[in-house]
């Protein structure tokens, strides 16, 4: 099966930014802090309003660590993201594409390793982290986290230049079922591309460190059997 599929993560309410940036397509996936505060509801409403426009088939996005309401409030969040269009992600699944033997398995989860006092956060290197990671199934052709897995992508830009800030669990769970896509973001200085092991890793945050819009939505032209890509 061939998609195309546009990336984006870590908009922090600037989505509006990216209008005439997204090209359409099959799926866009969002991975994650569409909000500031992460306590403001209208802050999720507009999200969805302009997700659900974009045009893609189907919209699936992530909280992060930004986004408290979604954990917090998981109710109330809820009731407003079933007015849109879109599909949320929190430690399950969504198969796409009509033909069972060519299907595609799209995992979702927002945790990530303790950071500052955040939404999603868990203890670093705990079994509490490890459970949400076992969780993931083998067969993930496309792995949507908040947080990248250590070493990949995971050094954050100026004026902080610190590096290892992925999640060292969850690279031991991606190196063990190798999913052919794992998106992220919340290292904005990490955005772009890396293949490694099998896997096509980006980081899509389109904020830098000091939350200007300065990186692009990633784009690409993918092939599900052969894992092949082509950037558009």
């Amino acid at each position: 099966m061939k998609l195309k599929i546009t990336f984006i993560s870590d908009t922090h309410t600037k989505h509006k930014m990216l209008d005439g940036q997204l090209p359409g397509g099959d799926v866009l996936i969002h991975s994650g802090d569409i909000m500031n505060s992460g306590y403001s509801k209208y802050e999720v409403e507009d999200f969805c309003k302009w997700f659900e426009k974009q045009n893609y088939d189907k919209r699936i996005f992530i909280a992060g660590n930004h986004d408290r309401l979604f954990e917090d409030e998981p109710e109330e969040t809820m009731e407003i993201i079933n007015e849109y269009d879109v599909n949320y992600l929190q430690d399950n699944e969504l198969l796409i594409g009509e033909e069972w033997e060519t299907q595609v398995k799209i995992w979702g989860s927002p945790w990530q390793p303790e950071f500052y006092n955040w939404a999603f956060n868990l203890p670093r290197g705990g079994q509490d982290l490890m459970r949400v990671w076992n969780q993931i199934p083998k067969d993930t052709g496309i792995l949507i986290t908040h947080g990248p897995p250590q070493g990949h992508l995971d050094i954050s830009g100026p004026p902080y230049n610190n590096g290892d800030l992925g999640c060292s669990l969850l690279r031991v769970k991606v190196d063990e079922i190798k999913p052919k896509i794992h998106v992220f973001g919340h290292i904005h200085g990490s955005y772009g591309y890396k293949f490694h092991n099998g896997t096509h890793f980006f980081n899509a945050s389109v904020l830098n460190e000091k939350y200007g819009q300065t990186n692009k939505p990633i784009t690409i032209n993918w092939d599900s059997e052969t894992n092949e890509i082509e950037f558009v």
